[in-house]
């Protein structure tokens, strides 16, 4: 080999290490080195056969060929692997040069009857990996009437090592990645099963408007559409929002809230989009803002009705480019996020007043679920005022018995503006001015509940005495009528108060100490001191 030649050798071996570092594609990395192959041999065709073992077929992924039809007959064709000069490459695990393959009794004619091309002289070399030989690199026919030598096949072999890593780590990267689709396509139908066997568990509901909601939320977390959820305040639009991404592919991401109601327009679109420091007086350092923050999961925007124009117009550009513009920068940023939006108006009456971007509203709302009032899903309230007693209860660090059933009454009956938030307040009121051991009755509820006007109550039964009335509102009004002139010592007025309670509760048990006693609460022997005390016996 002359000094030219191996400097021609030596530069082509240089260009395709460079090409391994720096092309991570396979189906751009492989054509590359086999043209550059086919290149320096001077040859026609080159070529890498991989090998199918369930078949014991060869098969061209690879082909560079200076006819275009040749390689496009190449591409679609399979040959046995026990055949021809690369079957016997393959079998001896040795790379083989061919002078005058049409004289060669290994020699497999029927490529050269498909492709219409005639085979020459051929060099064959085994692409060996740890787990065995997986194909073969092979260049044919070289220019000029010339044959390969054995430089030719020393080149090859010094190139098919590598050949033979990129495709074996190409084979192993796309093995993670259909086990990466398949593990997420698993993992989605699991989360749909988990969210419809628990009814997405932290929303309670048994009534046909709830179900008619968790149908819609089974859909939607099945999918990548924007939602929009709507409904009066306090319905649990959030919940519902929460529900669906933790149902969703994306449940392992995170969930960024942000109301829209709550921020100035130039703090929103820094909250949002991000900031560059130095971009206004405070901004001290770059902020991600929530939107790349929530990469992988979802963007909720609550009160979206209450969003300012010109931020329409920037999470339009969201919504439709997938991109944002940080404040204080000029080029956008790609991001990846799920948007689900909530409000408590009615979105299509704001864009016919021209208060909400008509383009906007119909990007946001391709999806929407109405959460309805409370007052239209009664059969739910008991279910939800037993939960809410539990969870305070465990807030409280207090033992409550339950709800009386007349409770239960008194909250079926009223009409709940501000829907199950304000249950929940209600309940949690309740809850804290019960005694250790209570049960949860009317006297425990707000005024408004009762139907009485606001004010302190001033005596608070035990449960296990709930049978006895509860102060009336002739005594309240008395009370209120003596108080102006006369104030009792406290200690005064509440044994008063304390001798009448006794006196009362022992006449409905027809002064039978043992059972007054029990109805009390307290020891037998102790309702007798008390009766001592007051002189009722």
């Amino acid at each position: 080999m002359t000094d030219s030649a191996d400097g021609e050798r030596f530069r082509l071996l240089y260009e395709l290490g460079c090409a391994f570092v720096a092309k991570t594609d396979l189906a751009e990395l492989v054509p590359f080195v086999i043209a550059k192959c086919r290149e320096a041999l001077n040859a026609e065709s080159a070529s890498v056969l991989l090998l199918d073992r369930e078949r014991n077929e060869f098969y061209f992924p690879y082909v560079s060929d200076e006819n275009a039809k040749v390689a496009g007959v190449l591409a679609q064709l399979r040959v046995p692997a026990d055949r021809g000069i690369a079957g016997a490459a393959l079998i001896s695990g040795k790379p083989l040069i061919v002078a005058d393959a049409q004289n060669d009794p290994r020699f497999y004619r029927n490529v050269d009857t498909e492709t219409g091309a005639v085979t020459r002289n051929i060099i064959a070399v085994p692409l060996t990996s740890g787990r065995g030989i997986i194909g073969v690199l092979e260049v044919l026919n070289r220019r000029g009437g010339l044959s390969f030598d054995p430089d030719d096949v020393a080149l090859l072999e010094a190139v098919s090592g590598s050949v033979t890593i990129a495709i074996e780590n190409a084979r192993l990267y796309e093995q993670l990645r259909s086990s990466e689709a398949t593990l997420l396509t698993q993992v989605s139908v699991l989360r749909r099963d988990l969210a419809r066997d628990r009814r997405f568990a932290e929303i309670v509901g048994s009534g046909p408007e709830m179900e008619d909601v968790f149908h819609l939320m089974e859909s939607a977390s099945a999918s990548f559409i924007t939602v929009l959820i709507e409904g009066e305040t306090g319905t649990g639009k959030e919940l519902v929002a929460r529900g669906i991404h933790r149902a969703s592919a994306r449940g392992e991401g995170p969930f960024v809230a942000v109301n829209c109601a709550a921020l100035p327009e130039t703090l929103l679109e820094s909250e949002l989009f991000g900031h560059r420091r130095g971009s206004f007086t405070g901004a001290l350092r770059d902020s991600p803002g929530v939107f790349r923050a929530a990469a992988g999961g979802v963007v909720f925007l609550d009160e979206v009705a209450e969003m300012p124009p010109r931020m329409q117009a920037k999470l339009l550009r969201v919504l439709e480019q997938e991109e944002v513009i940080p404040v204080g920068d000029s080029f956008p940023v790609k991001v990846d996020v799920r948007i689900l939006s909530a409000t408590n108006r009615d979105l299509k009456q704001e864009v016919e007043r021209g208060a909400f971007r008509e383009d906007l509203y119909y990007r946001l709302s391709a999806f929407p679920i109405r959460v309805p009032p409370l007052r239209d899903r009664r059969e739910d309230i008991a279910l939800l005022a037993s939960r809410f007693v539990a969870n305070a209860a465990d807030r409280h660090q207090k033992r409550i018995a339950g709800i009386d059933p007349s409770a239960i009454d008194l909250l079926m009956k009223f009409d709940w503006p501000g829907n199950v938030r304000q249950l929940r307040n209600e309940i949690d009121r309740a809850v804290a001015l019960a005694h250790e051991g209570d049960t949860i009755g009317p006297y425990h509820l707000s005024p408004t509940l009762r139907g009485a006007p606001a004010r302190s109550p001033i005596t608070r039964p035990s449960s296990n005495a709930r049978a006895l009335a509860a102060p009336s509102d002739t005594d309240a009004a008395n009370f209120s009528a003596n108080a102006a002139a006369t104030i009792q010592p406290l200690r005064e007025a509440r044994s008063e108060f304390e001798a009448k309670y006794i006196s009362e509760a022992l006449r409905r048990n027809g002064f039978n100490v043992s059972r007054t006693a029990e109805a009390l609460s307290i020891s037998r022997p102790a309702l007798q001191e008390k009766m001592k005390t007051y002189h009722l016996r």
